[in-house]
Parts: structure tokens; sequence; C-alpha cells
């Protein structure tokens, strides 16, 4: 028999390993909805893949997901766990790097390389168990055949199809952007809309030599393209004003590569309208240069921005080539809108989120106008001062121009108003004669006249009688831009 200690120590063992044993239970972690649903038919084959959790989930340390054709049990696509981005061919332009699985809330959703998936084909997705968690609890996998299937669509829309539906929801022809441009034929002319119904669509964009294409969103605060690219992320030798009509044929050791860090990127494109939807680079502040869009045009490109909000900081908005712009709002910390022009803003709203920065940083040639606003309001944040309007080195850009007519300047808007940048390496040129940094009529939110008596020297401030036929002329579209092109007569959807 035990003694009476013996039987003690017995039960105050038995305790601690319960009380111990107790922080190393993992209970599961289950899937409450999968997207596309199981069983599900008709399913886009540029459709993201997404796993709601019963809890907000987090990566594991590895492990895999495997697509697969449910037929022939062959694999098309690993994403593995331990290497959370990867590269891939975006719009036929190569190397992009992208986040294989992209966690918020409780959403996972996967992104499949582009040709991934094809046409009336099933496939099935497994999951390596421990590949998601939630505190201590791990989801087990999906490793039956029959757990999360689906079907795609048996095929693609007609051939020249020139309205094209993208929904988020896998109710349109495709589920992404993207798959809609690529969808449509290299040097295409034929006037073609892309509508974009509400939704929230996680993706970088690019595409090149397609023409008149407009991508037109359901609503212009509910229908969002969003992505964190970067320099950072996505670097490469950018390059504005590369010739060639397929980037991805292009060697960056010969000067010809083309920028990979922007949202959304049309590169050597005529005729694209791009209307009623936001564009969101959500790179956080600092996080380098992160164009929401990049528009690499010619001076007969025709691009018509419209009803169109830009997020971001640094860059937000570069625009090479002649592209009229209108109604949209531009929100940035740092050169925010840049580019070669030409361009012309109406009725825009340009909002700075950092004390001590600048809107703009226009480089354009003396061949063509740079950057020219119309009835714009020139916005700051709360807090946010001493802003100018924009800097240049002159040396390096000695025909800079920015023309301002008729706009609201918050007094956050600096008193020197401009800004020539010049140092021991590129010293400013003996005339500044081709910088144009020009205003006519700036007015305060009150609409009182803005006190100009402090602005930068080079600057010059436009009068009337005086200046009747230069202000007339620059406020004429087809005069800033050239090339006989008035926007206002090109067709804008709705």
């Amino acid at each position: 028999m035990f003694s009476r200690f013996t039987r003690a120590f017995f039960i105050f063992a038995s305790v601690a390993l319960v009380v111990t044993a107790a922080p190393f239970t993992r209970a599961a972690l289950t899937v409450a909805r999968f997207f596309p649903a199981a069983g599900a038919t008709d399913v886009c084959p540029d459709t993201p893949l997404r796993l709601t959790f019963s809890a907000a989930p987090t990566l594991g340390a590895g492990g895999k997901i495997r697509v697969c054709d449910a037929t022939t049990k062959t694999v098309v696509e690993t994403i593995d766990l331990s290497a959370p981005t990867a590269t891939k061919t975006i719009g036929g332009l190569e190397g992009y790097k992208y986040y294989t699985v992209i966690v918020s809330g409780r959403d996972a959703t996967l992104y499949p390389k582009p040709g991934a998936l094809a046409y009336h084909q099933s496939y099935c997705v497994m999951i390596d168990a421990g590949a998601f968690q939630s505190g201590t609890e791990v989801f087990t996998g999906l490793d039956e055949w029959t757990a999360w299937h689906f079907t795609t669509k048996t095929a693609p829309p007609p051939a020249h199809s020139l309205k094209l539906t993208v929904a988020a929801d896998g109710s349109g022809d495709f589920c992404t952007v993207q798959g809609a441009l690529d969808f449509i034929p290299d040097g295409n002319t034929a006037p073609t809309t892309i509508f974009v119904r509400n939704g929230t669509y996680t993706e970088i964009v690019f595409f090149t030599n397609k023409h008149a294409v407009t991508i037109l969103g359901e609503d212009r605060r509910q229908t969002i393209i969003a992505y964190a690219n970067n320099a950072n992320f996505n670097g490469s030798g950018g390059n504005p004003f590369a010739n060639r009509a397929n980037p991805s044929g292009e060697n960056p050791k010969q000067g010809g590569s083309v920028y990979r860090r922007g949202l959304f990127l049309a590169h050597r494109v005529n005729d694209f309208t791009l209307a009623h939807l936001t564009m969101r680079n959500t790179t956080p502040q600092g996080g380098s240069q992160a164009e929401a869009l990049i528009v690499n045009g010619t001076t007969e490109a025709r691009t018509i921005l419209r009803d169109v909000d830009f997020y971001g900081y640094q860059d937000t908005v570069q625009i090479n080539g002649q592209a009229y712009i209108s109604d949209c709002r531009i929100e940035g910390d740092v050169d925010f809108m840049w580019g070669t022009g030409p361009s012309f803003f109406e009725n825009c709203t340009l909002r700075t989120l950092r004390s001590g920065a600048f809107y703009t940083q226009i480089r354009n040639p003396g061949t063509n106008h740079g950057f020219v606003y119309r009835h714009c309001a020139f916005e700051t944040a709360p807090g946010v001062v001493d802003n100018c309007l924009s800097r240049i080195e002159p040396r390096r850009f000695p025909h800079s121009e920015v023309v301002l007519l008729d706009c609201v300047l918050a007094p956050g808007v600096s008193a020197i108003g401009w800004q020539l940048q010049a140092d021991a390496k590129n010293p400013e040129p003996a005339s500044n004669a081709g910088i144009h940094f020009w205003e006519f009529n700036s007015r305060t939110p009150a609409g009182k006249p803005v006190d100009v008596s402090q602005r930068l020297a080079v600057s010059r401030q436009l009068t009337l009688p005086e200046d009747a036929s230069l202000i007339e002329n620059y406020q004429t579209p087809a005069f800033v831009l050239g090339h006989d092109w008035n926007p206002q007569l090109a067709p804008i959807f709705r």
C-alpha cells in the first residue's frame, strides 16, 4: 500500500501534468467558406482562390498549397508558403514579384499564376496541415480530392468581343482586370470597353500595344483596384521613354526596361480611357516610389482619365505622353504628380499629405507642353504646411512647365510657391528662361486673391489684359495637348 505521503505526491503530479499540458492543446482552425464554392461550376479561370476561416488566420511556418487537375490528379500550380513571394509575367512583361497568399481579416486569398487554370476543366485544391493557424488553432489541411473542387467556364467570351465584364464575385466574363486585358488581342484598335463591377481587385495591372481600350468602373468609390507595389518590391531601371511596342522583349542593359513598381501601367497605348473607379497603391508612407498609375504614352496617345480617385504617397500619378485628366482626385506626399506630359488637368482635387513637400515634378522637353491645371483645387491634409507647387532641377530639365489657371490654393501652399534645385553637381544654368512656373488668378478657398508677393523670382504671374492671348491659349486643351486633339469631343462612357 502507498503511504499517505506517496498518495499525496501522485495526486500533485497528476494535477501538474494536467495544468502543464493544457497550453499545448491545439484546436482546429476551420474553413467557413470557399470561393469558388466547393462544387461550383462556370468559374473564371483567372479567379483568385479564397478561404474564409472561422478566425483571423496567419500563415504557418511552411507547407504547400497545390491546385490539381481533378481528372488526372496532375498538379498545375504549387504555392510554397515558406516563400511568401514569387515572380510571374503580367501582360507579357516578365519578372513581376507578387504575393502568392494575402491574408486580410478572416480571408486568405491564393493567387495562381496567369494561365495556371484553363477553360473547361475541373480542379481541386490540396493544402498541407499547418499551412494556416490562428493563435493556438491550427488548420488541419485539405487532403481529400473532393473537399474543395470546382469547374471552370466551358469557353472564353466570343473572340473580338467589344464589351467585357469583370466581377470579383465571379459573375462576369473575368474575375480580374488583368484577365480581361489579356483577352484583348495584341495590336487591337477596335473600341473595347472593360466594365468593372463593384468590388476590390487586389492585383498589379499592366498592358501594352492594345489600343482604344476603355476601363469603366461601376461606381467611382466602390470599384477599387489596389496593391502594395513599389520600387522596393519591384525595382527595375524603368525607362518611361522606351520606344519598343512590346516591353517583354526589351533588354534592361540597353536602357529599355519598363517600370514594374506601379499599381497600374498602360505602356505605349493610344486612345486609352479610364473612368469611374478608385486606384489605391497601399504602400505605406515612406515605402519608396509607388505609383497608383503610370501612363507611358506618346505625344499623340489621346489618354483620358475622368472621375477617378488616385491614392498613394510618393509619385502617385506618373503621366508620360498626351493626356486629359478631368474631375479626378489625386493624393500623395511628394512629387505625387510627375512625368513628361503634355497633360491638361481640369476640375481636379489635388491633396498633399506631408509638410515641406511638393505637388509636382514635371520633366517635359521643349518639344511639348508640360502639366497645365485649370479650375483645380490644391488642398492639404489637416496640419500640413509649406508645400511647393513644383520643383525641378533646371539644368536637367530646362523646359519644365507647370501652369495654374483659376485654381484654388490651400493655406498650406508655401509663400514662395516654387523651387529650383541646384547643387555642386547640378549647378543652376545661367538662364532659366525656359522654365514656365506660371499662375493666373490663384484664389484662396474663401475666394480671395492669393498673396503672391513672395513667389520665386523665376515664376510668373499672368495678368489681364497683358497676357490675354497667352491665357486664352492655355485655357484650351487642344493648344496644350497638341496635334489638334480636343478631348472634350471624345466619347466618355457612363
